[in-house]
């Protein structure tokens, strides 16, 4: 019996041990948020393949490309503090998509890590989290 109690007590230690370690590879969010990363460059989104959508900036114009790049959607984009930008729909080809000229979403970069950048989007009454990957 009490080789059994040793066992177990030592599986335990062996488990918190491993869970303790895992917990320490976790790389932490950047503190300060890395705002700028949203400025310029290529971005997919997590759990998204590229053909289905992706979006580049550039010089304040984002243009989101979906079905494999056959449509798009273009906008303005207002910095209005390094985190915090206006995304106003300019141009979009798809007519029976949703989304309107002249809408205005309005952005927040809330957190980063490396090259992972977490946005929360509103627009009217709706409002969602978007995790976009810099990729260039």
């Amino acid at each position: 019996m009490n080789l059994f109690k040793v066992f177990s007590v030592g599986i335990l230690l062996s488990a918190g041990t491993q869970v303790k370690s895992q917990q320490a590879e976790q790389k932490k969010p950047d503190n300060p948020v890395k705002c700028s990363n949203i400025k310029d460059g290529k971005f997919l989104r997590a759990n998204y393949p590229e053909s289905i959508w992706y979006m580049t900036i550039k010089d304040n114009v984002q243009t989101e490309y979906l079905n494999n790049g056959k449509d798009y959607i273009k906008s303005t984009l207002v910095f209005v503090d390094d985190c915090n930008y206006k995304a106003i729909v300019m141009e979009k080809s798809d007519k029976n998509d949703p989304v309107q000229i002249g809408d205005v979403f309005n952005n927040q970069v809330v957190a980063t890590q490396d090259n992972l950048l977490k946005v929360n989007i509103k627009i009217e009454k709706s409002e969602f989290n978007a995790v976009y990957i810099k990729v260039k």
